[in-house]
């Protein structure tokens, strides 16, 4: 459909574009921002004046739910939420049920997203059989039927000989590795950062420490294999520290943060909320600021919002007993906008850690708004806002930001050049 969209604020972190100007749409691609090309008569025409157009976001997790957990969520439903807070792109984790760790479930995934066609989804396989951490999956395989990168979610490995060798396997085929650092004895059994919360609360505590100790070992071992290493859902200001060493030095290595983290801390716990209930856990405030410098800086180059979709009875047990999780994809993007209205980051900056950061992360083919490129966009309204829970379309309503009225609303998404969500 030739679409046309005018008078928007073309922000475009790559190329640093920052204008008013219009955006011709034909095909499914960008043909022309600004003059008009010849013989372009459009089909379809958005007024964006007062709106923003900036790159279709890019979420690098987002728990679909399917095949496996649809009391959760389904492809439809979750990618359609992570429409409406204007992501484009999105990756899933492959904890589904069963793992995705075959070709099948790969394509199954695959094509039931093509079908809702409401975001583009990639695969994150699983890097071991059943994430299990002993065997590997079929990598090659699984790459072949779309997993973009591996990883093992929180689950830890047998051994680290184990680690080792999966990670030399993966960079002799330059793929990339999706790591989150949690060492399982430190944290077993934690439910809450160790510090003042968790001791008055009576929570048991999961140190700083077991994700720097983990993170330290996968380093390491990154270093050593070569390969294409990315340090998923930071917490802690020491963690951060340590993958900027690592960038210092050299190595391949990108990390990201879970929205929620740059915003809450375990304070958040005193009501004992098992909304508020995560893993890994709200570190302290001095954590929450050094994520926050980190991402400043660039040495945290995505945020993601890390979104887990839960049915009601999943937070209803005491909060030791609730799943955890927070479903935010809805409102990724009017959520990530309380970072520029606190003055932490400036609104291209924001859209970078959104769009183009997690896109290279992961080598995306996404997160750029320029002529030749595939149009996935979002405008949005920064001078309106978003009241969280007037609408929702995740089955998961274990939010704690419900009732919040978030800076800016999404009103259209875009992708491929079709609209798949409109506010």
């Amino acid at each position: 459909m030739l679409t046309h969209i005018l008078g928007a604020r073309v922000i475009d972190p790559v190329s640093r574009r920052d204008e008013v100007a219009d955006i011709y749409i034909e095909a499914g691609k960008i043909i022309a921002i600004g003059a008009q090309p010849a013989g372009f008569v459009a089909q379809q025409s958005i007024d964006a004046n007062g709106l923003i157009a900036a790159p279709g976001l890019v979420d690098l997790s987002v728990a679909l739910r399917e095949p496996g957990y649809s009391r959760k969520g389904s492809i439809a439903s979750e990618t359609l939420a992570a429409a409406a807070g204007g992501t484009t792109t999105l990756c899933c984790p492959p904890l589904t049920k069963p793992v995705l760790d075959t070709a099948a479930v790969t394509e199954l995934i695959l094509d039931r997203a093509r079908e809702s066609g409401h975001t583009k989804v990639y695969p994150i396989g699983a890097l071991t059989r059943n994430l299990a951490g002993e065997q590997l999956s079929e990598l090659v395989a699984l790459r072949e039927a779309g997993c973009v990168a591996f990883g093992n979610g929180l689950a830890d490995f047998a051994s680290n000989r184990n680690l080792r060798r999966a990670l030399e396997y993966a960079a002799t085929f330059d793929l990339t590795i999706v790591l989150h650092s949690q060492d399982r004895d430190l944290a077993e059994g934690g439910l809450a950062h160790e510090g003042p919360a968790a001791s008055f609360l009576g929570l048991s505590g999961i140190p700083e420490s077991a994700e720097t100790v983990a993170l330290a070992r996968n380093l390491l071992l990154v270093e050593q294999a070569g390969v294409r290493a990315h340090f998923s859902q930071l917490t802690s200001a020491r963690g951060a520290q340590m993958i900027a060493d690592a960038q210092a030095r050299g190595l391949r290595v990108t990390a990201d943060v879970a929205l929620y983290q740059l915003i809450l801390t375990d304070e958040a716990l005193h009501g004992f909320s098992s909304l508020y209930h995560v893993q890994p856990p709200l570190r302290s405030r001095a954590d929450r600021d050094g994520l926050r410098e980190a991402l400043k800086a660039g040495v945290i180059s995505a945020i993601a919002s890390h979104h887990q979709p839960h049915e009601v009875d999943a937070k209803l047990a005491p909060f030791g007993e609730t799943e955890p999780g927070i479903s935010s994809a809805e409102i990724l993007l009017p959520l990530a906008m309380t970072l520029v209205e606190d003055g932490l980051l400036d609104l291209p900056t924001l859209l970078a850690r959104l769009s183009s950061g997690p896109a290279a992360a992961l080598r995306l083919p996404a997160g750029r708004l320029a002529v030749g490129q595939a149009a996935d966009l979002v405008l949005f309204d920064p001078r309106s806002s978003t009241l969280v829970g007037e609408t929702w379309l995740s089955k998961g309503r274990n939010c704690p930001f419900m009732g919040h009225c978030l800076p800016s609303a999404v009103r259209y998404t875009i992708v491929d050049g079709h609209i798949s969500f409109q506010g």
